[in-house]
């Protein structure tokens, strides 16, 4: 700890010792003024530049050579000119530029990237616009993150067709996922989830990178991914999108927004699919993916007053899957490995927010969120039913401390869940697992906003009414070493509750009998990590080079060990060491107009004590490449993407097989995955038609003892590659616009 004070006022006296000028720019028609996002700041002889952020303030680093002038430019608006001298170091600028007289309509397009890492934000923020979601099919949120190499995605078994996603080497349960800063795909929804949320729903998704705010939580361990949902005074007057690939899933997607008045709004958005095909590709006699219907609806309101704004509005999906063996439909046929998965789900969601009249600055907002689950699952002989009750309300005030460089954000949070988890099988000692949780907290934020360095210091304190006190410390600092180059530092604590029920769901698909012996405990950890942004120019356009460093240190885990038996699972508190080490390095740059490149290099080191020893964990590519191109014509009538991600060599839990050996190959092989899309653009319209897996690399033998699966050998979860062949597929998008 001492490192990081030391640290903390090390930069504060660097920071002193560079030249930066911030301000703020405000746009005026004679009347009213109000902020301007994206105005130009540029200095002329030195050729520096920058944008104003969505609070309409910008930064920016003085050069030794002055004085200078400062052009400050908005469309619409009459530019203005200052000069800068050297006694300008260190000084804030209030610019208010007047809006022009015009005569005609003045309409400016201008292109914006898809991705980016936020360099405006002091934690370490990427962001994924409805423009990058749109190069892939990203039919649901589990198809979201193919053209991103941050966020990893996995198949947990070769039956059920869920997924996880993954970041630093990490299962997903311990990366917080959000739905516009609310709790979301946590408990129930942990194993399934993903496939719940239509991808044309989404507007963007923000990934922040190790421990979040403490406003959003104590659950971010390795991260946190927030979901924009598209609003309804933004969204499309009317959105249709149709989609079907080659294994027979067909989909449609209805959104349409409606403003009804100055202060009102409203949004349908609604999702329909099916998979029809019964898909046996490697002919084992189980299907590749389940078949199933889902059906997803939101409605959403919004009202923006002068001193008062809310949101409200409900959330429903119902999901129903089969799969298995071929020719298993239902209980009906008895003789046949089946799995079928319903899941029913309902929330409602709110948040309001009230502003000061004679304090811009300071608001009180308070989220809240009620949500009712049902899921019912069933895995050859094996049974699981579980019903979730949450409710969770969080109250946020935000204020400042003399003047804007100076924020503070400081609450209450209550967290209730009662939740029911029960299996029923004769291979299980482990029955039942049901519990309530009342989870009431308090947080405190403090946000300071120097010349070069900013930081975030937070911490926060809550009481589990089965654990206790738990305390959360955060820290994020920002350093901008030049006006290219930004160094980020994060250190935090998380914890959370696990469902080792639901949180393993998959592993029933085998026959291993599942033991544990111990009372099991919160699971808390320590992030620390950081991060080098570098902007550059390359063939004479804007290039970005990001290095990211994270390591996790657990102080308790569930280890799921699948290595001390042989034919068992054991579940229990770590004893040892466990612990994650992320490096990552992106480099995004255009090679001519419109052409873009991204190029990212990841390697994970993650390991814990399994068997009595340090081991790497199972099923996770210690190695992985990337890279993804996306060329849009001048006309912007075509759009072409790829990406093309390589996976490294994972390590392999032991296995039993058929003939009783023990399987000899401790290591998965090196395999690519391709995908590609082209889309035409036409007036209202797009069509697309894409291809997934295009080297058609599937996993040989991903089933062991297929023949015989209510044996004692049958393991359907050591998956590490891709079980299905090449998909191709097409669809449409209407949207009119309003």
């Amino acid at each position: 700890m001492r490192i990081i004070v030391f640290l903390f006022f090390f930069l504060c006296i660097i920071n002193e010792s560079f030249s930066q000028m911030k301000g703020i720019v405000f746009g005026s028609n004679g009347t009213k003024r109000e902020r301007i996002i994206g105005a130009n700041i540029y200095l002329l002889n030195n050729k520096l530049s920058t944008v104003t952020n969505k609070e309409g303030v910008f930064e920016l680093t003085l050069p030794k050579d002055l004085p200078d002038t400062l052009v400050v430019s908005f469309s619409g608006y009459i530019s203005d000119t200052i000069i800068i001298n050297k006694s300008d170091r260190f000084i804030s600028f209030e610019i208010i530029l007047y809006a022009e007289t015009l005569l005609e309509e003045v309409i400016v397009i201008a292109r914006k990237s898809t991705h980016s890492v936020s360099r405006m934000k002091t934690l370490n923020v990427e962001n994924l616009s409805s423009g990058e979601l749109r190069k892939a099919a990203c039919c649901n949120l589990s198809e979201s993150f193919e053209t991103n190499a941050s966020v990893d995605l996995n198949i947990t078994d070769a039956v059920s067709g869920a997924k996880k996603i993954q970041m630093m080497g990490l299962d997903g349960v311990y990366t917080q996922i959000q739905m516009e800063n609310i709790p979301y795909l946590r408990g129930l929804e942990s194993s399934f989830g993903l496939n719940s949320v239509p991808g044309s729903w989404i507007e963007s998704i923000q990934i922040t990178k190790g421990t979040g705010n403490v406003v959003n939580g104590y659950e971010s361990m390795a991260g946190l991914v927030n979901l924009e949902v598209k609003k309804p005074q933004e969204m499309e007057k009317l959105f249709v999108n149709v989609y079907t690939n080659a294994f027979g899933r067909e989909e449609f997607n209805f959104n349409a927004g409606r403003k009804i008045n100055d202060k009102w709004s409203t949004g349908v958005l609604a999702h329909a699919s099916t998979m029809l095909g019964e898909i046996d590709h490697n002919k084992d006699g189980f299907r590749d993916v389940p078949q199933g219907n889902n059906l997803a609806f939101m409605n959403r309101w919004n009202y923006y007053g002068k001193k008062f704004e809310t949101q409200f509005g409900v959330n429903g999906y119902m999901d129903n899957k089969y799969g298995g063996q071929t020719g298993f439909h239902s209980t009906n046929t008895p003789n046949l490995y089946g799995v079928q998965m319903e899941s029913k789900h309902i929330d409602l969601f709110a948040k309001t927010g009230f502003m000061f009249e004679n304090k811009p600055y300071q608001s009180i907002g308070i989220v809240y969120n009620f949500k009712y689950q049902t899921v019912d699952a069933k895995f050859g002989n094996r049974n699981f039913n579980g019903v979730e009750k949450r409710g969770y309300v969080n109250a946020i005030y935000d204020g400042i401390i003399g003047n804007t460089n100076h924020k503070f954000k400081t609450g209450l949070s209550l967290v209730y869940s009662d939740m029911m988890q029960h299996m029923d099988s004769n291979k299980l000692n482990l029955q039942k697992n049901d519990r309530v949780e009342i989870v009431p907290g308090v947080f405190g934020e403090y946000s300071n906003s120097g010349m070069r360095l900013n930081s975030v210091w937070g911490a926060r304190l809550d009481y589990h009414n089965l654990f206790g006190w738990q305390f959360s410390p955060r820290l994020h600092m920002k350093y901008i070493l030049t006006e290219k180059t930004d160094l980020r530092f994060t250190v935090g604590k998380g914890w959370r509750v696990p469902n080792y029920m639901m949180d393993n769901i998959s592993l029933l698909s085998t026959s291993r009998t599942w033991y544990s012996n111990q009372t099991l405990l919160p699971e808390i950890s320590w992030n620390i990590g950081g991060s080098i942004v570098q902007e550059f120019k390359m063939f004479g356009r804007k290039s970005t080079l990001v290095l990211d460093i994270y390591h996790t240190e657990f102080v308790n885990q569930l280890i799921v060990d699948r290595d001390s038996i042989l034919n068992g699972i054991l579940f229990k508190n770590l004893e040892g060491r466990s612990f994650s080490n992320s490096f990552q390095t992106e480099f995004s740059f255009s090679l001519f107009k419109n052409f873009d490149i991204r190029l990212a290099y990841k390697i994970l080191d993650v390991r814990s004590t399994y068997g009595g020893s340090m081991q790497q964990q199972v099923l996770l590519p210690k190695h992985r490449g990337f890279v993804n191109l996306a060329y849009r014509t001048r006309n912007n009538r075509w759009e072409y993407d790829a990406t093309c991600t390589v996976f490294g060599q994972s390590r392999l839990p032991d296995a039993t097989l058929a003939n009783g050996s023990i399987t000899t190959t401790n290591v998965s092989e090196i395999y690519p995955m391709i995908n590609a899309q082209i889309t035409h653009i036409h007036k209202r319209w797009n069509f697309y038609i894409g291809g997934e897996n295009l080297t058609n690399y599937k996993q040989k033998n991903a089933i062991i003892d297929a023949e015989n699966p209510f044996g004692s050998k049958f393991d359907a979860t050591r998956i590490w590659g891709p079980i299905m062949g090449i998909n191709i597929y097409a669809g449409l998008r209407y949207a009119l616009k309003k």
